[in-house]
């Protein structure tokens, strides 16, 4: 076998689910994570296998991962990276959810879709919901692919999301190359606990945190 393949394959195998995700993770959706993760997860690990280093900084209970994003393969990078003892739910843009099949499948294994253009209530308090059971989210705080030399600022969604449920931030480097048949990293840092001063965070709080989480994900990359 590809030896990242295997190596990866003991870990999925040897790993069991964070029982502490359950009410935030139910059955049904659990089963279609599963399902996917199986079917998408050798082929992938084949053709881009993952190097996940700082697997042990992942805390239980909820947590709001918020990454980098260069590719359409980064939600399925970190999800792998993660493996299969962890379940991560992605927001993920509405128009993927509007794929036929694809979408429908990806809504069942819990994505959370957002309608970008309007304030989605629903997607929010969705999110605060799962957070607050003790799940996982994955943020792309960006909002959209970022290449090299191209500079976005950092939406609040995700430290809305932490200060409101008293979750920590993971911050996630992923890498911008994607390599073909050799292992590509993917570096999980040390959660982050937000700190606000009154019982909700500003807007000029929220855009530190979120500055602040930006530099240590890039900084993660660094080390890469």
């Amino acid at each position: 076998l590809h030896e990242p393949y295997r190596r990866q394959r003991q870990m999925c195998i040897r790993d069991s689910p964070d029982p502490s995700e359950r009410e935030a993770f139910p059955v049904k959706m659990r089963f279609y994570y599963n399902l996917l993760y199986r079917i998408v997860w050798p082929f992938f690990c084949l053709v881009h296998p993952i190097r996940s280093i700082g697997r042990e900084n992942i805390p239980e209970g909820g947590a709001v991962f918020c990454a980098n994003h260069s590719a359409l393969a980064d939600p399925l990078m970190v999800c792998f990276a993660a493996t299969l003892r962890w379940h991560i739910r992605p927001m993920a843009k509405i128009e993927l959810s509007r794929v036929p099949l694809v979408g429908w499948l990806l809504g069942k294994a819990g994505v959370i879709y957002v309608d970008r253009g309007h304030a989605d209530v629903k997607a929010v308090k969705e999110a605060l919901t799962c957070l607050k059971a003790g799940g996982k989210m994955l943020v792309f705080p960006e909002g959209t692919r970022v290449h090299d030399g191209e500079d976005v600022s950092a939406k609040g969604g995700a430290a809305l999301f932490a200060t409101r449920t008293g979750v920590p931030i993971i911050p996630v480097y992923v890498s911008r190359k994607k390599y073909w048949f050799r292992r590509s990293p993917v570096i999980i840092g040390k959660p982050i606990t937000p700190k606000i001063a009154g019982r909700k965070a500003t807007s000029e709080e929220l855009e530190k945190i979120m500055n602040d989480v930006m530099e240590q994900i890039y900084r993660l990359g660094e080390s890469a």
